[in-house]
């Protein structure tokens, strides 16, 4: 037994050392390092700012690559010469302790080069839909927004709520989140599609199982907007009154913007800041992240069409179950990663369901 486990560790030890790709990150960099210094660039403050953020994320990952490298070879001399010298319990148990950190880090070190999209390091706009169901599925979507904000906080991320409409006596009928944070729509663009809760429903007095869905929409915040064209008369802007609580200035002027994008049909909102001027920044933020996240789409589509796959139409496509009774299972449909702990995952522990989905994005690149 014990033979048999060294001979898997040392295989997994082999493994540590081939699973990084950072030739691309490398060359990625470079590519970075020239657009720094192009002066055409110079004069784009927005530019500037979004080539700088890649090129410190780049040179981090580069170097926790190299480090980590030098770890694992450490561990392979290590690993022959406790072989050699017929190495008792403790020194084993002290090795095996080692190889499990370094394994971890390099797990997380391998994650981190799975973001590899054109906006995986922007901020992320989250839009929450309930489905039928009145208060049952609007209920539904408030457990979720909490789920992205517990998530958020365990991240070290900000997340904002921007606009939003109240359910009919509970929860939210509509809710969007502006998450800023390294990653933040690198990650949180795999949690796009439709969830579904299967519980004892608290609004039914017969306490009857009930089945409760709510969509989730990820786009990406823009800062190089140079690349989206959105002309002054293709837009037409509303102003009303905002929801809510109310206070010196909130519900007591028509501080809320509302931005309708003429060619697309598509429709943002803000109304969670002071001042109009504030709330019609974050709405053409929030409008330019709406039509990269539609760019976006059709280049997915694109690839899934080489995959000879389809995307499925967006109240069909149930990415994630949360199953409360009658047992207990969060289980996504689209890697098939599973957990009995729902409480957990509906407390943001969410990380691994999202590194499931990056690495299977990752072989479908492969497999094009």
């Amino acid at each position: 037994m014990i033979l048999k486990n060294l001979i898997v560790l040392k295989r997994n030890l082999l493994k540590l050392s081939t699973v990084f790709d950072s030739e691309s990150l490398k060359k990625r960099f470079n590519e970075i390092e020239k657009e720094e210094q192009n002066p055409d660039n110079f004069s784009d403050f927005a530019k500037l700012k979004q080539i700088g953020k890649e090129k410190k994320m780049l040179s981090d990952i580069l170097e926790k690559i190299k480090s980590s490298t030098s770890k694992i070879e450490d561990l392979k001399v290590l690993y022959d010469m406790l072989v050699t010298e017929n190495a008792g319990e403790e020194d084993w148990k002290e090795f095996n302790k080692e190889f499990a950190e370094t394994q971890t880090v390099v797990e997380n070190l391998y994650i981190e080069t799975l973001y590899g999209g054109e906006n995986d390091n922007a901020d992320a706009l989250v839009e929450l839909h309930s489905g039928a169901g009145g208060e049952e599925a609007q209920d539904w979507t408030e457990m979720l927004t909490r789920m992205y904000q517990m998530y958020a906080e365990k991240k070290g991320y900000s997340a904002k709520i921007v606009d939003y409409l109240y359910g009919d006596g509970a929860g939210y009928k509509s809710v969007t989140l502006l998450v800023s944070g390294e990653h933040a729509y690198g990650n949180l663009k795999c949690e796009r599609g439709v969830h579904r809760l299967v519980r004892i429903s608290p609004f039914d007095a017969n306490k009857r199982r009930h089945t409760s869905f709510a969509s989730v929409e990820v786009s990406p915040i823009i800062e190089d907007t140079t690349k989206i064209e959105i002309r002054p008369e293709d837009i037409k802007v509303d102003t009303y009154r905002s929801g809510g609580a109310g206070g010196q200035h909130i519900n007591k002027t028509e501080s809320a913007i509302r931005i309708t994008h003429i060619p697309t049909g598509i429709v943002v909102a803000c109304q969670n800041e002071r001042s109009q001027t504030q709330n019609k920044e974050i709405a053409m933020q929030m409008l330019y992240a709406k039509l990269a996240e539609r760019a976006e789409k059709e280049k997915e589509a694109e690839k899934l069409k080489k995959l000879g796959l389809q995307m499925k139409i967006e109240w069909g496509s149930q990415i994630r179950s949360y199953v409360l009774c009658p047992y207990t299972l969060a289980k996504d449909h689209r890697t098939n990663y599973e957990t009995g702990d729902v409480q957990s995952v509906l407390d943001g522990n969410i990380q691994e369901f999202i590194n499931a989905k990056l690495k299977l994005d990752k072989q479908n690149e492969k497999n094009i």
